[in-house]
C-alpha cells in the first residue's frame, strides 16, 4: 500500500471589521485532502462546497501546487487528491486561501521540504496577495499580520481566545474582486486615522480577551463596510437581531456575503436558534475557532 497524506486546513474569517487585509481568524470548518502519489494528476471532490466538474490544469490546488515546486525546484509526482470541504466558494469564509495553503503543504509533504511556519505564511500570503486568511489558515488562531517595505511579513499569532462565532452564509456568492470595486481609491486623511484607530482598539481587546469592546469596534469599520453594506444582503437586521440576542458584535466575513457574530461560547448555540427563524434561506451556524491550523497525518 502506497504512503497516503491526509491534510486539513482550516477555513477563516478576515477583517473583524477595521482589521482590514490584516487580521485573520481560524474557524472551526476544514478542507480535507487525501493524498497519494500515483500515474497522473487527478482530483475527487467529495463536498457539495467543490466544483462537479474539475479541470486538472485549471485546479486552484493543481496550479499552486506547481508553482511552488517550481519555486524550490524540485520534481513534483503526479497526484490523486480526494477533496472533503465544509467551506462554501466565494462566500467569505477562506475558501481560495485554504486550497492555496493545502496545495503548498501537498508540496511540502510530497516533495520533504521541511517548511517552516513562517515559509507557509509568507508563500500563502504572497499568492493569496494578503496575510489576513492564508496566515490564519496556517497557524491557527488570530493572525495579525502586515508587510514592511522591505517585503519581510511579521504575523502576531494568538491563540486560545475563549469565544466563538455564530456565522450566517446566505445562498449567494460574492466574489472578492467584485466586492473591492465598491471601496474608494483613497481615504481623507482625518477619516484614515479614525479608521485605524478602531482598528488598533478591536486588535488590542482581542488581544486582552476583552469581547464586549471587541464587539463594539468590530461594527465600528470606517474601511470597507460602509461602501459594501449594500452588497451584503439581510445586513442591518442581522447586526440589529444578533445584538438584541447576546452577540458582543458583527462584521462581514471577509468580503462577504456571509455575516459573523462574535458570541459567548456558553450562549452561541441559543443565538443560531433564535437567528434561524429570521433568516428561513440562511446556513446558520455556530463555529469554534481553531487553534491547530494545518494538520497532517500519514499512513502506509
Amino acid at each position: 500500500m502506497s504512503k497516503k497524506w491526509s491534510i486539513s486546513v482550516p477555513g477563516s474569517t478576515a477583517n473583524l471589521g477595521p482589521g482590514f487585509d490584516s487580521i485573520g481568524l481560524a474557524l472551526g470548518l476544514y478542507l480535507k485532502l487525501d493524498v497519494q502519489i500515483a500515474d497522473s494528476w487527478s482530483f475527487n471532490h467529495h463536498s457539495v462546497h467543490l466544483p462537479e466538474v474539475i479541470e486538472v490544469e485549471e485546479h486552484l490546488v493543481y496550479t499552486v501546487a506547481k508553482q511552488v515546486a517550481e519555486r524550490y525546484e524540485v520534481t513534483l509526482p503526479a497526484c490523486q487528491v480526494d477533496m472533503y470541504s465544509e467551506l462554501p466558494l466565494a462566500r467569505g469564509l477562506g475558501s481560495s486561501a485554504s486550497a492555496i495553503v493545502a496545495a503548498i503543504e501537498l508540496v511540502n509533504v510530497v516533495c520533504d521540504l521541511q517548511l517552516t511556519e513562517q515559509d507557509k505564511c509568507n508563500l500563502s500570503s504572497e499568492i493569496e496577495g494578503h496575510p489576513d486568511n492564508a496566515t490564519a489558515s496556517v497557524c491557527g488562531g488570530l493572525t495579525i499580520g502586515a508587510t514592511l517595505p522591505d517585503g519581510e511579513l511579521h504575523i502576531l499569532n494568538e491563540k486560545k481566545l475563549d469565544a466563538a462565532f455564530a456565522v450566517f452564509i446566505p445562498n449567494v456568492e460574492l466574489k472578492t474582486a467584485e466586492a473591492r470595486k465598491a471601496l474608494p481609491d483613497s481615504y481623507e486623511k482625518g477619516y484614515a486615522v479614525h479608521a485605524s484607530s478602531y482598528g488598533n482598539l478591536l486588535t488590542a481587546s482581542l488581544l486582552k480577551h476583552d469581547y464586549a469592546t471587541a464587539g463594539k469596534f468590530m461594527e465600528a469599520d470606517l474601511f470597507h463596510e460602509p461602501f459594501r453594506a449594500e452588497l451584503i444582503p439581510n445586513y442591518e437586521l442581522i447586526r440589529t437581531l444578533t445584538k438584541d440576542y447576546g452577540a458582543f458584535g458583527t462584521s462581514i466575513s471577509g468580503a462577504g456575503p456571509t455575516v459573523i457574530s462574535l458570541v459567548d461560547r456558553s450562549k452561541v448555540d441559543e443565538l443560531v436558534t433564535k437567528m434561524k427563524p429570521h433568516l428561513p434561506d440562511y446556513d446558520i451556524k455556530a463555529v469554534s475557532i481553531d487553534d491547530a491550523g494545518i494538520q497532517v497525518t500519514v499512513t502506509e
